[in-house]
């Protein structure tokens, strides 16, 4: 029965969207034609089958699912945007090391679908992400996750708290040593500052780095070698936002405050 009805809704296409497009209500049969941009007489087929399996009924010339089809596209929905997700830009996720995301956040992978890959030129490749960065000055609050310093964050860092947004980063044991090392002054300068917070992950951090916004989220990911990437990954999704958001707050639960240097 159910290799009958994976063949039923995936080896075609016109069956399998026009039980995509009933999931959101009932239908008439001009509408789903001029969706699918297809003739009666070559959609009449498939719907006969659609009903013969029990996934859809008819009442003259509108269709529904049957709630047999609605528990059938509840689980054909997350399955299908995860391979959509999975397809997009699919050499990115091959070349770079999505392993170190971790696996809670990977089996949610389709929360980020419809994002944008950032790509820095040679010559921009220290440059931050500019629109990004008016995106990040518009939010109230952003979230940072650093394994590295950008020669610019001490200016965008100025430039978020002299703002009055909310600033909270975590680093690496390693990177801040370089920074009470290198950047002693910042450091202590910001520190005092009421809406910016420091804190020190101890553990390995799986991601390059990571920026959250009001409207969604960066994230940069190392190759699958373990070597620097400039590449980003960008989605501004309400979705994608909460999944980068949580993302955060997966290494701040392990994360401790930096209170002085």
């Amino acid at each position: 029965m159910k290799k009958d009805l994976l063949d039923i809704i995936f080896n075609s296409e016109k069956r399998k969207h026009v039980l995509l497009m009933l999931y959101d209500g009932q239908k008439e049969m001009p509408f789903i034609l001029a969706s699918l941009d297809t003739t009666r007489p070559a959609l009449l087929p498939q719907m006969k089958i659609l009903k013969e399996s029990n996934l859809i009924c008819q009442s003259g010339d509108n269709y529904r699912l049957t709630n047999i089809g609605k528990i059938v596209v509840d689980e054909m929905k997350p399955f299908l945007n995860t391979i959509e997700t999975l397809d997009e830009n699919s050499n990115y996720l091959t070349t770079h090391k999505v392993g170190g995301i971790p696996e809670d956040f990977l089996k949610r992978i389709s929360d980020i679908r419809g994002y944008n890959l950032v790509e820095p030129t040679v010559v921009n490749a220290h440059e931050m992400n500019s629109d990004y960065l008016k995106v990040a000055l518009a939010s109230k609050a952003v979230y940072f996750v650093f394994t590295f310093m950008h020669p610019a964050c001490p200016w965008i860092l100025g430039q978020l708290a002299d703002n009055n947004i909310n600033v909270e980063i975590i680093f690496t044991r390693d990177l801040v040593d370089k920074l009470i090392e290198g950047w002693p002054e910042e450091f202590r300068h910001y520190i005092a500052y009421d809406n910016v917070k420091f804190y020190i992950y101890e553990k390995e951090v799986g991601i390059s780095s990571l920026t959250v916004t009001d409207a969604g989220f960066l994230l940069r990911l190392l190759f699958s070698n373990d070597e620097f990437s400039n590449k980003q990954v960008l989605c501004l999704s309400p979705q994608g936002r909460q999944w980068g958001k949580e993302l955060f707050d997966y290494y701040l639960k392990d994360a401790k405050p930096i209170n002085h240097v």
